[in-house]
């Protein structure tokens, strides 16, 4: 089974707000990312918030969802996410994509593409890429999971990516939003929809 980790423990610093919470269309900017993963068909979610009071406001935001929420209180770092998001796996869980909070532009058919590598060749790590650079989200496959739980704080998701880059599955895709998040006021205006 393929599960997937949405990390959601930013502070939005740069936003001003919590962006995540921003409309985007007619859901949320959280809301349209656990959607486009579900229709992908990925049904084991984690989303890993930063407080309580941050989940309450996603459980109000997305009541039609079924997800289990782990909160990261105190690191907002993303290895500190992804550890977090890693150690709350099902047990029948084989991998698991690492999904941003912020790319509610991020399209199912990518999603797919990513998993469907995975299912036909079981790579233990799978990244999309849009000419030549590596987006999100990524899939690492559960016997890589001890050595990103072993990482240290200095250490970082592209340290990992690295050092395992001969390893790597690339698949290309057609679409830059899997390069997009959102980041400043100023992301927010130029990728969200129009209508």
């Amino acid at each position: 089974m393929i599960s997937a980790i949405i990390l959601a423990a930013g502070k939005s610093v740069r936003m001003r707000e919590n962006k995540l919470l921003m409309k985007w269309g007619d859901k949320t900017v959280i809301e349209k990312v656990i959607q486009t993963i579900q229709e992908a068909g990925i049904e084991d979610i984690v989303l890993v918030t930063n407080d309580k009071l941050q989940v309450t406001s996603y459980k109000l935001q997305v009541t039609n969802y079924d997800l289990r929420f782990t909160i990261n209180a105190t690191n907002h770092e993303m290895l500190s996410s992804i550890k977090l998001g890693l150690q709350n796996q099902n047990v029948t869980t084989e991998a698991t994509l690492i999904c941003l909070g912020d790319q509610p532009q991020i399209e199912s058919r990518s999603v797919v593409a990513v998993c469907e590598a995975y299912q036909k060749n079981k790579s233990k790590l799978v990244v999309p890429s849009y000419h030549k650079r590596r987006g999100h989200p990524w899939l690492v496959a559960k016997p890589l999971w001890n050595e990103i739980l072993g990482m240290t704080e200095n250490e970082s998701p592209r340290d990992f990516l690295n050092k395992h880059a001969d390893e790597i599955e690339y698949v290309n895709v057609d679409t830059p939003t899997i390069l997009q998040d959102l980041d400043t006021p100023e992301d927010y205006l130029k990728y969200k929809p129009s209508v």
